[in-house]
């Protein structure tokens, strides 16, 4: 009874709206929650969220409006699906472009040094340049690997060189996770857990006669 009247209280105030919660008990011993008080009733608090929680959402919110102009350009510019670009930087960083990995990549996209330098990005906390980068070396990625686009991101996180060597996607956790959430946000939530981590696996998209697109680890003749 207690978590049914919690529970329909919180439908009632909604989740924006911030109000006291009143407790009282029934006749038959059970507790009621209410936000109107009553005889003998005492006050139960609801946390509000605070002030930096709800304007970092909004600031979150906002930004990514902006990028999705710059995506689109060097998207068009590199020829690359902006879709996939997007799938990338939730991955990546979840949109922040201040984000700093541990092994040191940094910003939206998550460019390490080396890349950064390779693709002509001077500020990697730049979001535009930052992006410009990405963008660059995703498409050196789907030409490095024959337009295979698992491969392609499993090189992004790992690097190119390991995954030449394991000539498919690494046995390595982080990558073959890596590669089944951004495949995942990007195909719209298809379920990739059935994704194999060996290393000779590969996986191929195919373009179905309907319009629809089929990724399968099965080589049909």
């Amino acid at each position: 009874m207690r978590v049914f009247c919690l529970f329909f209280i919180f439908l009632l105030i909604g989740p924006n709206v911030y109000a006291d919660i009143y407790q009282t008990t029934s006749a038959d011993g059970a507790m009621v929650y209410s936000n109107t008080p009553a005889n003998g009733s005492r006050v139960v608090m609801i946390e509000k969220k605070t002030d930096r929680i709800v304007k970092a959402k909004k600031n979150k919110t906002r930004h990514m409006g902006n990028y999705h102009a710059i995506i689109d350009e060097k998207s068009k510019k590199h020829n690359v699906d902006p879709k996939l670009v997007r799938a990338v930087i939730s991955a990546e960083s979840g949109w922040n472009p201040s984000a700093v990995s541990p092994k040191g990549a940094v910003g939206i996209m998550q460019l390490m040094p080396r890349t950064a330098t390779d693709m002509g990005v001077d500020n990697r906390f730049n979001p535009e340049q930052n992006i410009e980068g990405g963008v660059k070396y995703l498409r050196f990625l789907l030409d490095k690997f024959n337009g295979n686009m698992t491969l392609a991101l499993a090189a992004y996180n790992a690097g190119p060189t390991k995954v030449e060597k394991a000539m498919g996607v690494p046995a390595i956790p982080e990558t073959v996770n890596y590669v089944r959430r951004v495949m995942n946000t990007y195909s719209g939530g298809l379920d990739y857990s059935w994704m194999p981590s060996s290393a000779h696996t590969r996986i191929r998209v195919v373009n179905q006669r309907d319009g629809s697109v089929l990724f399968t680890n099965v080589v049909r003749q």
